[in-house]
């Protein structure tokens, strides 16, 4: 290789070469240090998890009976009616008829009103819940090379690791200023 480079240089100083051509050739250059270029790519992610919480479970809501609240309210109405004297009985009979309506109504109907979240009964259930999470994964997007050619050092940036030795292009042109 150091012959072809002796000859090539004897031929440009005995001007056989036009002064428009370059001569090129390849040789190879000692890598002294070949640095990763290192990127941080954002990739999010969905993370999910599921919790079991105690929700309450109602049963089909029941048909509620009418009948406690008739039979209340004719006999509060008969026991108002008793009590009363001259006209105030009246009242007295509307009174009780409204009271007995109710108190029958909550004998009747145990005592508790529908969907009331204190009497329903609680069953387990999986919650399913997620959220979006930024992801960072390192990704080479090149490599710093630094090689040594005839005494001088040189870094050049390169897609791949070269190895231990690089491939060059060298390329010979006479200085025109002389």
């Amino acid at each position: 290789m150091k012959t072809q480079i002796a000859m090539l240089l004897a031929v440009l100083g005995a001007g056989a070469l036009p002064a428009t051509q370059a001569a090129e050739f390849e040789e190879f250059g000692h890598v002294t240090r070949v640095q990763p270029r290192v990127e941080q790519v954002r990739q999010p992610r969905e993370e999910c998890r599921t919790e079991y919480v105690q929700a309450p479970v109602y049963q089909q809501p029941q048909q509620r009976s009418a009948g406690g609240a008739i039979i209340g309210a004719i006999a509060g109405g008969v026991l108002g009616n008793q009590v009363g004297r001259g006209n105030g009985r009246a009242a007295a009979t509307a009174v009780g008829a409204v009271a007995g309506a109710v108190i029958g109504d909550k004998v009747d109907n145990q005592g508790r009103p529908v969907n009331d979240p204190q009497y329903a009964q609680t069953q387990e259930q999986a919650v399913r819940q997620c959220r979006t999470v930024d992801a960072y994964q390192s990704r080479t997007v090149g490599y710093d090379v630094t090689y040594d050619y005839r005494g001088r050092s040189y870094t050049s940036i390169m897609d791949r690791d070269p190895g231990q030795r690089v491939r060059l292009r060298v390329s010979v042109e006479p200085d025109r200023n002389q």
